[in-house]
């Protein structure tokens, strides 16, 4: 823990929302871990015990409270860790990593062995890889039956069980109770072909702004944004996966009537990619941020102090799908933000896969980095590109679809910027841009930027980069501020 206990308890007398999802205190005469927002009556000091995670807390013998639902709790941002490799991993787990393979594939990732990633992540959380992804596999099957309808036997499918029996079992070790009996417990909504998921977040959000960025890029076909809620046709798997293999259908994401929430509603045909899916809807929508404890950083620097103050709650746009956000800034290059979309739209028309949605302007699903990189430079040059743009388009393609590069949250950020900068077309500024949305790298920075040397009156790279090197590890979020600070995002 990086609190010592009285720093901690002090939190959970305040019920400060500022730790929820930070830590979670076991309370040793209920045998229950809850959040520091529990509405219940604070335990004496001495009855608390306190956990970094959840499965820190299950692994201790605790179960979930059932008041303060620690399924529900916010995650953490990558930054948040000592270690990068164990947090690294630890966002990889919970977007499904060993739901599809072994402990071994995943340690390959980080260029380590599995026993020194499960040494790692143990020092880290206190918990085995494997441990940690049996605790969020079963809040998310808790979150569920719950709060939906779907049968018993496609939750523990959908919540990443390979079987019936291997949930069954483990729901009743760690939590004393069976599924069946839980689901009479709560009252649950009826699912009329879709799941509803409510995904908290720490305040504030600026969402009225997050959701004009989201819009103001939305590939036609593919995003769309109106009334407040962002639609989108999803395409989520891996076609080599016999087990659950490759899955089509849409999700709608508003605010919820419930406070500091979104509703994500799914449709029934996404239930078995649910975990890589809410994964993906947490990157694009920051919702792991610490919006107070970055203000506040950033906010002791006078260059941003009022910048800061007047745009409380801003977020960090992620991407959902790694390639396309890096296809759409390949396609921003040199030109307006409405020019750019107008080509991505024509893209997934010519090679996006049709989909059914309830939006009729809802039909096509991102084009796969496979697909394009089938494609000639000639047959995208058709669709309003350049020569060069068109190959580097293709390069980029080519070199995700082969596996040389993944475009998703806790890989090697600074190693994959350099590979992005050795494909024709892509320089440091398109890199950075790159690991800033797609790799949710907190510190990107693009300091070349004409809206950076506006906002900040300064004509000189080198001079920008040494103003902004105090502002480090949230360079990114701070890139944002000076964006919207001109009244409008930057164009890309």
């Amino acid at each position: 823990m990086l609190f010592d206990h009285n720093s901690c308890y002090q939190a959970l007398v305040t019920h400060d929302p500022r730790f929820d999802g930070v830590l979670f205190v076991g309370v040793t005469t209920t045998g229950v871990y809850c959040r520091p927002v529990c509405p219940a009556r604070t335990p004496r000091r001495d009855r608390c015990r306190f956990f970094a995670n959840a499965a820190a807390a299950e692994n201790a013998g605790f179960r979930p409270c059932l008041r303060c639902r620690p399924e529900l709790a916010p995650g953490n941002a990558i930054i948040d860790s000592a270690n990068r490799i164990a947090s690294s991993a630890a966002q990889r787990i919970e977007a499904g990593a060993l739901n599809e393979a072994g402990i071994d594939d995943l340690a390959a990732e980080f260029g380590v062995s599995s026993r020194q990633l499960r040494r790692v992540v143990k020092r880290e959380l206190g918990v085995t890889p494997t441990e940690f992804a049996q605790t969020q596999r079963l809040l998310l099957a808790k979150h569920l039956l719950t709060d939906s309808a779907l049968p018993v036997i496609e939750i523990a499918f959908a919540s990443g069980f390979s079987s019936v029996r291997q949930f069954n079992a483990l729901f009743r070790e760690r939590y004393g109770l069976s599924p069946t009996a839980l689901r009479r417990s709560q009252n649950s909504q009826s699912t009329n072909g879709t799941l509803t998921i409510e995904l908290n977040y720490r305040p504030p959000m600026a969402w009225t702004l997050l959701l004009q960025f989201l819009a103001d890029r939305a590939i036609p076909g593919v995003e769309l944004v109106e009334a407040s809620r962002y639609w989108r046709a999803v395409k989520i798997g891996q076609s080599g996966d016999q087990s659950v293999g490759q899955s089509t259908g849409w999700i709608n994401i508003e605010r919820s009537e419930r406070e500091n929430a979104l509703r994500v509603e799914v449709s029934i045909s996404l239930a078995r990619r649910l975990t890589p899916l809410l994964a993906r809807v947490k990157n694009l929508f920051d919702l792991n941020a610490h919006p107070q404890l970055i203000e506040a950083w950033l906010g002791r620097h006078e260059r941003l102090r009022e910048i800061v103050k007047r745009q409380s709650g801003l977020r960090l746009p992620g991407a959902f799908d790694g390639f396309e956000m890096a296809m759409r800034a390949v396609l921003g290059q040199q030109i307006s933000v409405a020019a750019a979309r107008t080509i991505a739209g024509r893209i997934t028309e010519a090679f996006g896969e049709p989909i059914e949605t309830p939006k009729p302007k809802l039909n096509r699903v991102s084009v796969s980095a496979a697909r394009l990189a089938r494609a000639g430079v000639a047959d995208l040059t058709r669709l309003g590109l350049t020569g060069k743009r068109a190959e580097c388009l293709v390069a980029l393609a080519r070199t995700v679809a082969e596996g040389e590069v993944r475009l998703e949250p806790g890989v090697d950020v600074e190693a994959t910027i350099e590979r992005l900068k050795q494909l024709p077309g892509i320089g440091d500024w398109t890199a950075q841009y790159i690991a800033m949305r797609a790799m949710r790298w907190p510190d990107a920075f693009l300091h070349s930027d004409l809206g950076v040397r506006k906002a900040l009156g300064e004509t000189s790279s080198k001079r920008i980069l040494e103003i902004a090197e105090s502002w480090r590890p949230w360079r990114a979020y701070a890139l944002m501020h000076l964006w919207n600070s001109l009244g409008q995002m930057q164009k890309q």
